[in-house]
């Protein structure tokens, strides 16, 4: 027999029962609260209940459950399922709060901000534009479209679900803007990659009485790191150590500028960055995984090779577990200093010490190790027994080892690899490319006429490169 003497012991259970979705007990409590009347009492508890069930069951019985519930009550109040919807975000049950707000519509339950916001970031949660458009509708027609809260989630859903023109319409519309939707604003050129909009919004945000925060300055920083901007990059370097109290605690922040400086090719700004004062004693542990790995990129990016092997060591002795991206970049510094012995060790140990399963760009690595270790037959086996379900990634490796076999002059491998790439994608001009340049390293002219007239039958062009300078005056 369950014993519940206050409605904390009901909530306590509650929350226990729907952790370990035991859904009989969760019948035994209900019908316990029905004859306690503690469930009359409270509409937290209803709340609570429902959550219970809807959770234990999801996406199946949320719409008989609050049918059962609403009459039971016959409640108008938004309150109960205000919380509900607060409940399904929090607890990542993304679907839930849109079912919740459609019932509460049909049933002419009060839509006040709270719902409708919490619904909003539902909805650009699992990028359910159509339901967000709707409810985007019903706000500009309740006359909530002055609300910052309602914008700042609307430009969310916009703008998560890529479509920025809508995004930027609705962020103009609000007329009294934070620091929170203009971030919402952000994360969609940032996810877009319209790294010059990021810093063209940043540099607007003071005009607008906007201040930054650690998401604002972290965007700032990644739109100058792709796109090179070292001199805006620096200054907002030095507002983050002016504004940002303890900064060394923000891995995001530092791990950007890290990002910034290898990129521009300051790497011992980077490296002055990853070993800022404070960094010692226990403080040592604020420095993970995320930052050790930008700082390896930041030497592997800029040609420091031996550095990285170096600093790879160093990351081990400092009991760092590294990740895939760290194996990525060390693997890669074997590559271009010849260690062939040294690299395969680091793959090895990458599935036996630390239980990492590699990627196809792993691979691409190590067939790029044995490439220029002039290992043509072991790249051509190793790429042959890549798992199966990397077979559309392989293109780039036959790529890579008929650019090998080009350098190499071997004409029977470079030839076979040409044709295993195209079996996969017949149209990768960049593969007709370099089997064009294969040709000519080997004075097959009239390979490359007939190459060449293959390449116009099929309207393919090898795209022109481009590069991006900053201009100063």
């Amino acid at each position: 027999m369950i014993c519940l003497p206050t409605i904390d012991s009901a909530f306590q259970l509650l929350r226990h029962l729907t952790a370990t979705s035991n859904l009989r007990t969760i019948k035994n409590l209900h019908a316990r609260l029905l004859r306690t009347g503690i469930l009359f009492d409270s509409l937290i508890t209803c709340s609570k209940l429902i959550f219970a069930y809807t959770t234990t069951s999801p996406y199946k019985t949320t719409h008989q459950t609050l049918t059962n519930f609403f009459n039971f009550l016959n409640c108008q109040n938004p309150f109960p399922f205000n919380l509900l919807i607060c409940e399904y975000c929090r607890s990542g049950f993304s679907i839930l709060p849109l079912q919740t707000l459609s019932f509460m519509h049909g049933h002419g339950v009060v839509l006040d901000t709270y719902a409708l916001c919490g619904a909003l970031t539902a909805a650009s949660t699992v990028r359910a534009v159509e339901f967000g458009q709707q409810m985007h509708a019903y706000v500009e027609k309740s006359g909530w479209s002055a609300s910052v809260f309602l914008g700042s989630a609307l430009v969310g859903l916009y703008a998560r679900s890529l479509i920025i023109e809508d995004a930027e319409k609705v962020f103009d519309e609000i007329p009294m803007k934070n620091t929170v939707c203009a971030n919402a604003l952000l994360v969609g050129y940032t996810e877009a990659k319209l790294w010059a909009k990021v810093m063209e919004l940043v540099r607007t945000m003071p005009v607008l009485n906007l201040s930054y925060d650690h998401f604002t300055l972290t965007a700032a920083l990644s739109s100058c790191a792709a796109l090179s901007t070292v001199d805006f990059g620096g200054q907002v370097h030095a507002h983050i150590l002016k504004r940002i109290y303890n900064v060394k605690n923000d891995v995001f922040i530092l791990s950007a500028l890290i990002e910034l400086y290898g990129k521009c090719g300051l790497v011992g700004k980077a490296a002055q960055v990853f070993n800022l004062e404070g960094f010692s004693g226990r403080e040592e542990q604020t420095r993970d995984v995320v930052l050790w790995t930008s700082m390896l990129g930041a030497y592997g990016r800029n040609g420091h090779y031996i550095s990285v092997v170096n600093f790879y060591k160093n990351m081990l002795a400092e009991g760092i577990r590294p990740d895939g991206v760290a194996f990525l970049t060390v693997i890669s510094a074997c590559a271009h200093t010849g260690q062939l012995n040294l690299g395969f060790e680091y793959f090895h140990s990458m599935v036996n010490d630390f239980g990492l399963d590699p990627g196809p760009e792993h691979y691409s690595c190590m067939i790029d190790l044995l490439c220029k270790a002039g290992e043509l037959e072991k790249a051509w086996k190793m790429v042959g027994e890549m798992p199966c379900r990397w077979t559309d990634n392989c293109v780039p490796l036959w790529g890579a080892l008929l650019h090998a076999c080009k350098d190499r002059g071997n004409m029977y491998l470079g030839r076979l690899a040409a044709q295993k790439a195209l079996e996969l994608d017949s149209q990768n001009a960049g593969v007709y490319a370099m089997l064009l340049n294969f040709y000519a390293r080997l004075g097959m002219w009239d390979q490359i006429d007939r190459m060449t007239q293959l390449m116009k039958g099929r309207g393919l062009k090898k795209d022109a490169g481009r590069s991006w300078i900053e201009v100063t005056s």
